[in-house]
């Protein structure tokens, strides 16, 4: 059973919480003693039923104001499918956490309010999305019970957003009528809009088929070097990590990056069994041919069609620290499980979310993204954007505080 892992977004109210909370209600994928909880919770909806936003609202300050905050993440599963869900606030304040949960989702839901239509913070997310290479977009029209379910206006939010979408680059676009709070479309195929001949939401997730890494080179980011130096193993070297994209089989010709070094695939194992072949996302432990100088940080790649490696390169970036950015100072880079220090030597831009117009600055502060130049202290392994989304990625740490300070989407080679 495979999984999808997949955001909520929208402006504040656009009711992001209610539709994760009533997708879980109506597939009975909520615990009792969490559905006790929120039938004694003070927060009522105008009508008097419960208010199913609490379930992803986890702190007080949340419950409290009604708003999201942070991050919730979900899980729940069909027949069909297995799901991750990350609800981010609406807030532009909280841009930083919309970018972090956006950075592990496959698929956005974005909301937009039926009476509003396309709004500001509409085109924030939209800009998000396309900057971090999600692979599809969904468009859910909410509050359609509060405009009397009429199919003009769900056209017309439809008709501006695909301009929008055409203007940012999105390609894969769907779009779904629906009432979260009424539970319209939401698992049940809604009776107030029979001009609407679609998916549920439900039925779409289930059925959605995400572009897989198929086409991409797979990377091996070696997480551990693994020699146990027993009797039984005295000669055992094995080096364990993550895969990402797909071809990582036995006898592959194999790059070891930064170093450049050649070898091939030995073995592969997978909880002490022999695989003849590793896919993307599985933990695995390889073998090599050679013995090779290999520590954690390196990482191997195709030898067909290898990584970059460079110590100066361009880079989007989302700030989340409260002091700006310090052109000054020196900063730790990481991506996967290599660190190695750097410095922003030059802000090129920023972006104007709202009009993806680019604007000249010097500066980045709390919630910016920008374009910045990186210099490196050693070798970063890495693939642009574009090509390899997964494998541009990285974040910058203050050396001085230990707090995640950006992060980062590798562009160009500088």
């Amino acid at each position: 059973m495979n999984i999808l892992k997949f955001i909520t977004a929208g402006s504040v109210d656009d009711g992001k919480s209610t539709l994760i909370g009533r997708l879980l209600y109506d597939t009975d994928s909520i615990l009792d003693d969490q559905l006790e909880a929120i039938k004694k919770a003070n927060r009522k909806n105008n009508d008097g039923t419960v208010d199913l936003a609490i379930l992803t609202d986890g702190l007080k300050a949340e419950r409290e104001q009604g708003i999201t905050i942070d991050v919730a993440y979900k899980y729940f599963q069909t027949e069909n499918r297995k799901f991750i869900i990350a609800d981010a606030p609406g807030h532009i304040q909280y841009t930083r956490n919309m970018v972090t949960g956006a950075s592990n989702s496959e698929l956005i839901i974005i909301l937009i309010d039926a009476r509003k239509g396309v709004i500001e913070q509409t085109k924030r997310h939209s800009f998000l999305a396309k900057l971090l290479s999600l692979k599809k977009v969904l468009v859910c029209v909410n509050k359609m019970d509060m405009v009397d379910y009429e199919q003009a206006v769900f056209e017309n939010i439809k008709t501006d957003y695909q301009a929008l979408a055409e203007k940012l680059g999105l390609e894969d676009v769907d779009f779904i009528p629906v009432s979260a709070l009424k539970g319209d479309n939401i698992v049940h195929k809604s009776i107030h809009m029979s001009w609407y001949e679609g998916y549920s939401l439900l039925d779409y997730l289930e059925t959605v088929e995400i572009e897989e890494n198929g086409q991409q080179p797979w990377r091996f980011p070696v997480q551990w070097v693994v020699r146990p130096q027993t009797d039984d193993l005295h000669d055992y070297r094995g080096y364990a990590g993550r895969v990402i994209g797909e071809g990582l089989k036995v006898g592959a010709p194999v790059v070891v990056l930064p170093s450049g070094v050649r070898s091939a695939i030995k073995a592969v194992e997978f909880a002490e069994t022999a695989l003849e072949e590793a896919h993307s996302g599985q933990s695995v432990i390889v073998h090599l041919a050679d013995d090779i100088d290999i520590s954690r940080g390196d990482i191997l790649v195709s030898a067909e069609n290898p990584a970059l490696s460079a110590r100066n390169f361009e880079a989007n970036i989302c700030w989340f620290d409260n002091k700006s950015l310090d052109t000054s100072q020196i900063y730790l880079l990481q991506n996967h499980s290599a660190i190695t220090k750097v410095k922003i030597t030059e802000v090129l831009y920023k972006f104007d979310v709202n009009t993806q117009q680019k604007i000249a600055t010097d500066e980045l502060q709390l919630n910016d993204i920008g374009k910045v130049e990186i210099k490196a202290a050693t070798e970063v392994v890495f693939d642009l954007q574009q090509d390899f989304a997964e494998n541009s990625r990285a974040i910058l740490i203050d050396p001085r505080t230990n707090l995640t300070v950006g992060a980062l989407m590798i562009e160009n080679v500088a």
